[in-house]
């Protein structure tokens, strides 16, 4: 046996990579992970900085399509194999047709010989995630100003979604500070009619916890930001994210073809229904003891 060698180790196993295009104020890149499976790798950039406070000029400006490439171009010699790009409020500013054209100019910044390289961004993963789960009714959260709420309703609306109810924190900075507890009071202020989920708006907004939370509470699907292009970007490379009682990933393991050969372990173990349709109540989080 070579020890020096290392042989007997057997490994590294093959990575492969999502390339991730995040605002200079992300603060969130521990976050991002914990929707990854093993085996994938993510590989981060950020936009230039610019003294602009969180707005629809600041969701302009990091959302240029020079910024897109040169941003794109620092990704590829580490050979990503789809490009995500993080921000909600940079892929909604300019509507449906200003989303598509993000994603053009990112896939023919890291195009290669094969082809363009897969792109997608949040506010598109929100519409494609809506789509998955069969929503056309949206209570909406965010920590943006109202200006910028605004901005993402018409967004929505461009794509035939209906806001049922919104909350908004009016915050131009330190978004990632927000705690659990101010995501839950707006979630329920803003679920006042009949929607079919609930979007949490911002991926420098902290939600991976909360989901489930607001899930069992709420009795809907609770997407975010951060989930959904994870999610989205994950699925390009016909990977699932991974994390607990999210309905959106619950959804799409229920929807996943099943070869006659293969027993998922979970059916093994509790039979086929294994995804119910009501959530189960969770404990809460320790922030969110004695909230009523």
């Amino acid at each position: 046996m070579d020890f020096l060698g290392g042989d007997f180790l057997g490994g590294p196993q093959p990575q492969r990579g999502v390339g991730v295009v995040a605002p200079f104020d992300f603060a969130l890149d521990r976050e991002l992970w914990r929707w990854v499976p093993d085996g994938i790798s993510l590989h981060l950039t950020r936009t230039p900085f610019v003294p602009v406070e969180v707005s629809l000029d600041l969701a302009r400006l990091v959302s240029e399509h020079q910024t897109l490439r040169e941003a794109v171009r620092a990704l590829i010699a580490v050979e990503p194999q789809v490009v995500a790009y993080a921000c909600t409020s940079g892929s909604f500013v300019d509507g449906l047709a200003g989303e598509r054209a993000m994603c053009e100019a990112m896939s023919r910044a890291g195009a290669t010989e094969s082809g363009g390289l897969p792109s997608v961004t949040t506010s598109g993963a929100l519409l494609e995630a809506l789509g998955e789960l069969g929503a056309r009714r949206v209570a909406v959260v965010t920590p943006y100003t109202e200006s910028v709420t605004q901005s993402l309703e018409e967004y929505l609306a461009q794509a035939g979604i209906v806001v049922t109810g919104r909350e908004f924190l009016g915050l131009t900075r330190h978004i990632w500070k927000v705690p659990y507890r101010d995501v839950v009071d707006m979630a329920r202020r803003a679920v006042v009619g009949a929607a079919d989920c609930l979007f949490v708006s911002c991926t420098n907004l902290p939600t991976y916890d909360v989901i489930p939370q607001l899930e069992a509470e709420l009795r809907m699907p609770v997407i975010s930001a951060n989930q959904v292009t994870m999610w989205s970007a994950l699925r390009r490379l016909g990977v699932e994210a991974v994390g607990p009682y999210q309905r959106l990933l619950m959804a799409a393991a229920r929807r996943r073809v099943v070869p006659p050969t293969e027993v998922l372990p979970e059916v093994l173990l509790h039979g086929p229904e294994v995804f119910p349709q009501q959530l189960p109540p969770l404990p809460p989080l320790p922030e969110q003891e004695g909230l009523t």
